[in-house]
Parts: C-alpha cells; sequence; structure tokens
C-alpha cells in the first residue's frame, strides 16, 4: 500500500490552520490517502493498548442506503416526522463523498473506564481530521441523535454497546470555512499554584 507524497505543513501551522468545512465535493481522499489517514488515526492515546477505535467507511452508494437508515432513525424517533424531514434527514449524507464513522468498542469489567475508550475514539477522530486536513482534503465532523441509537450502530456493523464519537465527513472543500472567529487560548488557560 503507498502512502501520499510527503506533505511538507509544519506541525503548528497544521493545529492553527484547521477548521471545519463549510461544503465539500469530490474527490473524496482516495485509498492511498485513506491509509495515511487511518495510520495516523491509530496514534492515538490509548490507555491499557485496549485499541478501541472502529471506523466505518461510506461511500457512494452506500451513502444513500446510510441516509435511508438515518431516516429510518429519526422516523422511530419521531412517529410525526413529515416526508420533507425525512427527505433532508436522507439528504445529510450527500454532503461529502465520503464519511467515516468513528466509534469505540467499548471493554467493560478491566481497569481502564468507559470515558477513556471513548475519549481515545475522539483523539483518533480529531487525528482524522488533522490528516484529512495535512493531505488537503477539507472535513466537518457530525454527530446528533442518530450517534446513539442502537439501530444505526448495528445497520454499520457496530455492537449496540459501541460509543459512535463521530460521523466525519470529508472530501474536497468547496468554499469557505465554517463561520465564526477562533477563542482567545488565554480566556480558557488558569495556572494552579496550589
Amino acid at each position: 500500500m503507498n502512502l501520499p507524497v510527503k506533505v511538507s505543513m509544519d506541525a503548528l501551522e497544521l493545529l492553527h490552520t484547521r477548521e471545519s468545512a463549510v461544503r465539500l465535493q469530490e474527490p473524496a481522499p482516495d485509498e492511498s490517502a485513506l491509509a495515511a489517514i487511518f495510520k495516523s488515526a491509530t496514534r492515538a492515546p490509548d490507555h491499557g493498548r485496549l485499541r478501541p477505535w472502529r471506523f466505518v467507511v461510506i461511500r457512494g452508494d452506500a451513502r444513500g442506503r446510510f441516509g435511508d437508515v438515518m431516516a429510518e432513525s429519526l422516523k422511530s424517533r419521531l412517529p410525526d416526522a413529515t416526508p420533507e424531514m425525512l427527505t433532508r434527514e436522507r439528504g445529510k449524507v450527500l454532503r461529502a463523498p465520503l464519511i467515516v464513522a468513528v466509534a469505540a468498542r467499548i471493554q467493560t469489567g478491566g481497569k481502564i473506564p468507559e470515558i477513556e475508550q471513548i475519549l481515545s475514539a475522539g483523539a483518533a477522530a480529531q487525528n482524522i481530521m488533522l490528516a484529512a486536513h495535512a493531505l488537503g482534503y477539507g472535513a466537518m465532523w457530525k454527530t446528533g441523535e442518530p450517534a446513539y441509537d442502537v439501530r444505526v450502530k448495528e445497520a454499520l456493523g457496530l455492537l449496540a454497546s459501541d460509543a459512535i464519537v463521530g460521523f466525519l465527513y470529508l472530501g474536497t472543500r468547496s468554499g469557505g470555512a465554517a463561520p465564526g472567529a477562533r477563542p482567545a487560548p488565554e480566556d480558557f488557560v488558569t495556572e494552579w499554584i496550589g
């Protein structure tokens, strides 16, 4: 498996310039780019080396079938959902040419708390976002109620006990970044002195 050409973006530049895309279009990351992206994902912190990450790739015609799953999820939560609401829900999966559902396979009964396994999957998702950006792709991280729906998890081949941390939409950026100024870091930092 060949990895893409080495990217020369400085690590801090990468971190400081990553933003969620507003719109995405073809092309999506190819197999080589996906290999590099998933290699980055598996470098996430992982207490106990549980390897809790699960990545489900949804692309091509499968997006339409996944849209049906999302609409069924909405209908089960909102039995009075209108046809327009269901159509809108089906269409959300077409926001990008490729979606990666990121989940944590939760292991219970051990010494590693569930929250740490979920945080590891969240860190893997962030690494996917950063790797996509480094390779010149845009990305959006979405969750919402379908992420917690057992039917959605099972449709994706996940276990009911798995925790979906996000649906990552990947593709080529078309349009600007998500609006909103970034906050000043110092507004979130305190120093504890005892």
